[in-house]
């Protein structure tokens, strides 16, 4: 049986998890919960992962388990920062490859996915930290996605794709950085999860 504070716990996993893609770190569990320290939060986690509600992924944050797919795993290939284009992007070398859940991200285990190596901290303001690995699906964007876009042609960027009067702009989620307005817009792929490399 679970304590009230661990029911509580897994609850904010499960609600942020499938409102952001991805699990909350124990930072920002602390926060949510105002624990004095992050070593609080770790032992609910511990407690959790006893009962086989959470598990703590490879690059440290815990996720809520999922009984039903959690055995189908996805290859994802890892390439460089700033590929350029689809045909580059099928040429260039493969940094690494991953293996996902894709239902930990409510991904179909069905559809391809891809990755990239953020860098850069032109996202903060979105959780997206220099050395992260953005998860990517290939299909058109919606205006408020992140996207990386291939610009003009020339550059590659992860930034959010905004329709203002009609044209596509990109945004950054930094106030440092100004909107970007290009003649030509390709979206490479659709943000779709983000794993937490970078330093935070």
């Amino acid at each position: 049986m679970l304590t009230e504070k661990q029911e509580a716990v897994l609850d904010y996993l499960r609600d942020y998890q499938h409102r952001e893609g991805v699990p909350p770190s124990t930072r920002q569990i602390s926060k949510h919960f105002g624990f004095t320290s992050q070593t609080s939060a770790v032992q609910h986690l511990r407690a959790l992962a006893k009962r086989g509600l959470v598990e703590q992924l490879v690059h440290g944050s815990w996720g809520v388990k999922s009984r039903e797919i959690q055995t189908h795993f996805a290859e994802v290939h890892v390439y460089g920062s700033i590929p350029a284009g689809y045909a580059d992007l099928r040429e260039q070398q493969t940094l690494e490859t991953v293996s996902i859940d894709p239902a930990l991200f409510g991904l179909s285990p069905r559809k391809k996915y891809w990755a990239l190596v953020v860098s850069g901290d032109s996202m903060i303001d979105a959780h997206i930290v220099d050395g992260d690995l953005a998860l990517l699906e290939t299909r058109e964007p919606k205006p408020g996605d992140i996207i990386a876009a291939l610009i003009d042609g020339e550059t590659t960027t992860l930034k959010r794709y905004v329709l203002e009067k009609g044209r596509a702009i990109l945004r950054a989620a930094n106030p440092r950085f100004a909107d970007i307005k290009p003649d030509r817009l390709e979206s490479q792929g659709v943000l779709v999860g983000l794993i937490g490399r970078g330093k935070r």
